[in-house]
């Protein structure tokens, strides 16, 4: 009896070890899973639109995304109350833009101002993760036609003289959940200039930011700044103010800007108010996004939430 006592305590005491063997290799593989390191994430929102203001931000459109755009500037605050501050008078784009990947995205756009056509595609190169990529990098190039009958009917304009192009890089960094900042070096070539003096290529730097306020309203400034070797003749530096509203798939932008016109060559090369003496436009932007494709909407609802 002893025997058999003592033989049954031997093998409980071998399946007891076993089955504490077993358990301590369990967690050391439970724990190396859990220390494995994860993919970095990437960042989103940076900033709340593909635009800051005036100038494309570093934010692309979702894969198959559809982004259409009303943006309308005011006359000047400085025409007083028989032009109403400048609400009598608009120049607005009509723009339509879409997402084909969700790092490349093309738009066209039709503006009152010259009545001019407009089409750009832009490519996110970089972008920022959490604990990995520390900035955003897009680059961007649009092409500007101008359709505005000359003053004199007689005077012909070859095509190619009507075209303006521009280039961009866009570098963003988001601090945490309230700041992002933006620098935008830019190359506007002119195919044709005003003077023969006038140089066809414009170099400037941008530089743009946004201060989350609430979840859904951000202050927003941007400033374009063109050196002075290459500067157009009779323009001013781009300067502009404002704040967003989001309100679900909608974004509304409301600013100051001393900028007349709406696209690239416009506000950086063809301003030509001042904020000291009140040349001041009242705007707003309105956007909307639709997403086409049960994936592009799945993707909206979580960026959303």
């Amino acid at each position: 009896m002893k025997k058999i006592y003592f033989t049954g305590l031997f093998l409980f005491s071998i399946a007891a070890n076993a089955q504490v063997t077993d358990t301590s290799s369990v967690m050391q593989l439970i724990d190396s899973i859990s220390s494995t390191p994860k993919a970095n994430k990437y960042v989103k929102s940076t900033f709340k639109s593909t635009r800051l203001i005036n100038a494309h931000s570093v934010e692309s459109l979702g894969k198959n995304e559809l982004d259409i755009q009303i943006a309308h500037r005011f006359g000047t605050l400085n025409t007083g109350i028989y032009e109403f501050f400048g609400l009598d008078n608009a120049t607005f784009r009509l723009g339509i833009d879409y997402g084909i990947t969700k790092r490349l995205m093309i738009g066209i756009g039709r503006s009152s101002y010259e009545k001019q056509y407009d089409g750009f595609i832009k490519y996110k190169i970089l972008w920022q993760q959490d604990g990995g990529m520390p900035v955003s990098l897009s680059a961007l190039a649009g092409m500007y036609i101008n359709t505005l009958k000359p003053s004199d009917p007689n005077e012909e304009i070859f095509f190619r003289s009507r075209l303006d192009y521009v280039f961009q890089l866009l570098l963003a960094r988001k601090f945490g959940e309230g700041f992002s900042l933006q620098i935008s070096p830019t190359l506007v070539h002119r195919n044709l200039v005003p003077e023969t003096t006038d140089k066809n290529d414009i170099i400037a730097f941008g530089i743009g930011a946004r201060q989350k306020i609430t979840k859904r309203i951000t202050i927003n400034g941007e400033y374009y700044y063109q050196l002075p070797d290459t500067k157009a003749a009779g323009s001013v530096n781009a300067l502009s103010l404002g704040f967003d509203i989001e309100t679900g798939g909608h974004v509304f932008q409301f600013m100051f800007t001393n900028s007349t016109g709406i696209a690239e060559n416009q506000y950086i090369a063809k301003t030509s108010g001042k904020w000291n003496d009140g040349d001041i436009h009242f705007g707003f932007n309105i956007r909307r996004v639709f997403a086409l494709g049960k994936r592009a909407k799945d993707n909206r609802k979580n960026e959303n939430k």
